[in-house]
C-alpha cells in the first residue's frame, strides 16, 4: 500500500467543538494556556453539554459539583483526568470517591483542582492542556509509532490499522514521556504507526492530553510499561469506555525461561490491565486457550475477565518485483546454493541454536545448501551470534541479516527451497503463514499455533526439542524433490486470509453487541 499524505486528524483542531460524524472533541480556544475554569468547563460540557455551554464562570464549581453528588466511578475518573491533566490510577479514583462520600463533591473536586500535573522534571511548568473526545475510536499504538521494527506485533498492528483508516475514523494515540496520559500522534508519528516510514519521527515530550469519554479504546499492541499499564487498568475499570485488545500470546507465563529477566513481572501487569477489558481477540486458537486458562484463574479474585475469541491472523503472500527479487537473491543466496530461510529474531524461544545444529549435521553428511537467517537480534541472542560466527569461520554457507525490508522478506520466501521455524512457543507464527501463502514449504513445530496454521498442508511438523528430528525434516523437504513438490502443491491449494479480511473480522468482533460476544465466548469456552 502506498503512503498517502497525512494531515493532522480532523478532530484535533485547537478551537471550538468539532463534530466529525458522531464524534465530538471538547477543547479550549487557548488550549496551551488552559486555566482551572477552562478545565472545569470542559468537564461540565462532557457530563452535561447543554449546561456547559451556558454556565457562568462564578457558577462552574457548583454546577460541576452537582453532577457528582452521587459519585459514579466513570464520572470521577473523567473529572480527575480533566482537572489534573493526568489519567488517574485506581487508588486515586477510589480515594476520590471516598472523599466525595465523606466531605462532599465540591470539597473533593477542589482538591483535584489544586493539584494538577505540571510539565517539567521539577513540575514547575505549565499544566498540560486537555481535550475530551466523545464517541471516538481511540487506538493506542504508542510503541508501534516509535519503532522501525517490522516483524511480529508491529507488523500486525500496522497491517490492521492501515486497513481500518481507509473506512473508519481513528484517533491514533501514544503516551507522554511519563505515561501520565494519552496524546494524539503527530503527523510523522502517525505515518510511522501506519506504514513504518518515519522511525526517527520526533516524539513530543508533552502535549494536549486526549481523554476518551463514552468512546472505544483499542490496544492492538503489547503494553508492558508499569505506569502505562497502571493507568490503562484504571481506564478499563472505571472510565466507562469500551475496551478491546489483541491478545498475542502468554509466552512470559508459559515459557518464562525463554524470556528476558523482568519480562514476567511486566507481562503480569499487562494481564492485570487486560483483566478489566471487555474483549480480547487472540491471534490463534492456541493463544485463546492460553488466555482462557488465565481468565479462569481470575475467579479466585472475584473477577470475570474479558470475553476472549480467536481471530486467526492473515496469511499474506506479499508482492515483489523482478528487480527486488534479484536484490533479494544477491543478499540471501550464497554461492547459488539451495536456500533454507529462517525468519525471526534470535531470542531463545525461536530455537535458532537448534537450526544451526541441524544444519551442521546436514553439512557433515555432505548436503549442499545455504542457510540465511532474517531477523533482528534480541535478548539472549549472544550464544547464537557466537555459534554463527564459529560456523562461518569454518566456511559454512550461513549468514544472518538484521536490516530487512518487505521486499527482502517476500523475495526470500519466494527464493527459498524451504523455510524453517522450530519455535518453542508462539501466539501465531507469521513466518509460517507467510511462507505457505507464497507456496514455499515449511518445517515447523508439531504443536500449538504452528500446527494450527499448517492444518491445510504444505509443512513438515517436527519436535523442535529434537535436533535429529529437525535435521531429518529439513533433509526431507530440501533434498527430496517429490516431497518438496507435493508440499508446494498443498500450499498452493490453501485458502489464505488477507489483511483486509482480518482487519474487518477484528473490527466486527470489537463492535458487535456485548450479549452476542458473551454468548459466543461461553459457547467457545465450553467446547475447548
Amino acid at each position: 500500500m502506498s503512503e498517502p499524505a497525512l494531515a493532522r486528524h480532523p478532530g484535533t483542531q485547537e478551537t471550538g467543538v468539532k463534530k466529525p460524524g458522531s464524534r465530538r472533541a471538547l477543547t479550549n480556544p487557548l488550549a496551551s494556556e488552559q486555566s482551572t475554569n477552562d478545565r472545569l468547563r470542559i468537564l461540565l460540557r462532557a457530563v452535561d453539554p447543554d449546561e456547559g455551554a451556558v454556565a457562568l464562570e462564578s457558577d462552574l464549581v457548583a454546577r460541576v459539583s452537582h453532577h457528582f453528588l452521587v459519585p459514579s466511578a466513570d464520572r470521577v475518573w473523567l473529572a480527575l483526568a480533566v482537572l489534573r491533566a493526568e489519567f488517574p490510577t485506581r487508588d486515586r479514583v477510589i480515594d476520590t470517591i471516598r472523599q466525595i462520600r465523606l466531605d462532599g463533591a465540591e470539597a473533593a473536586l477542589r482538591r483535584a483542582m489544586r493539584s494538577p500535573v505540571r510539565r517539567g522534571v521539577l513540575a514547575a511548568g505549565h499544566v498540560r492542556p486537555v481535550r475530551v473526545v466523545i464517541n471516538a475510536t481511540v487506538v493506542d499504538v504508542h510503541h508501534t509509532a516509535r519503532t522501525g521494527l517490522a516483524t511480529g506485533i508491529q507488523r500486525v498492528v500496522r497491517k490492521t490499522i492501515a486497513q481500518w483508516v481507509q473506512s473508519h475514523e481513528l484517533v491514533l494515540v501514544g503516551w507522554g514521556s511519563t505515561y501520565g496520559g494519552l496524546r494524539e500522534l503527530s503527523t510523522s508519528e502517525r505515518a510511522n504507526a501506519i506504514y513504518g516510514s518515519h522511525p526517527q519521527a520526533d516524539h513530543p515530550q508533552s502535549g494536549e492530553v486526549t481523554i476518551p469519554w463514552k468512546s472505544t479504546y483499542i490496544l492492538p499492541e503489547l503494553a508492558i510499561e508499569a505506569e502505562r499499564t497502571t493507568r490503562i487498568s484504571a481506564l478499563a475499570e472505571f472510565s466507562g469506555n469500551t475496551t478491546y485488545a489483541i491478545g498475542f500470546d502468554c509466552v512470559p507465563l508459559m515459557s518464562a525461561e525463554t524470556t528476558a529477566i523482568g519480562m514476567g513481572g511486566a507481562f503480569a501487569k499487562n494481564l492485570a490491565a487486560i483483566a478489566r477489558f471487555d474483549r480480547v481477540a487472540t491471534i490463534s486458537m492456541a493463544a485463546a486457550i492460553e488466555y482462557r486458562g488465565w481468565r479462569r484463574m481470575l475467579s479466585g479474585a472475584g473477577m470475570t475477565g474479558p470475553a476472549i475469541e480467536p481471530i486467526l491472523l492473515a496469511a499474506d503472500a506479499g508482492t515483489v518485483s523482478d528487480a527486488e527479487l534479484a536484490t533479494a537473491r544477491e543478499a540471501l543466496v550464497i554461492d547459488d546454493l539451495p536456500l533454507l530461510l529462517c525468519v525471526g529474531s534470535h531470542e531463545p524461544r525461536k530455537n535458532h541454536l537448534a537450526v544451526l545444529s541441524a544444519a551442521e549435521m546436514l553439512w557433515r553428511e555432505g548436503h549442499q545448501f545455504c542457510l540465511s537467517f532474517v531477523g533482528g537480534n534480541a535478548w539472549g541472542g549472544r550464544q547464537f551470534t557466537v555459534q554463527l560466527k564459529q560456523m562461518q569461520e569454518l566456511g559454512r554457507p550461513v549468514q544472518s541479516i538484521s536490516a530487512i525490508s518487505d521486499a527482502l522478506l517476500w523475495g526470500g520466501y519466494r527464493l527459498a527451497r524451504a523455510t524453517v521455524f522450530p519455535s518453542l512457543n508462539e501466539g501465531f507464527g507469521l513466518p509460517v503463514a507467510e511462507s505457505l501463502a507464497v507456496g514455499t514449504p515449511v518445517v515447523t513445530s508439531d504443536f500449538g499455533s504452528m500446527k494450527e496454521i499448517c492444518e491445510q498442508g504444505g509443512a513438515i511438523l517436527v519436535d523442535p526439542r529434537n535436533d535429529v528430528a529437525l535435521a531429518d525434516g529439513l533433509a526431507t523437504v530440501m533434498f527430496n524433490d517429490n516431497v518438496n513438490d507435493s508440499l508446494r502443491a498443498e500450499a498452493d491449494l490453501r485458502e489464505n486470509k488477507g489483511w483486509d479480511q482480518y482487519a474487518s473480522e477484528l473490527w466486527d468482533y470489537f463492535h458487535i453487541d456485548s450479549t452476542v460476544g458473551q454468548a459466543s465466548m461461553n459457547h467457545s469456552e465450553h467446547n475447548d
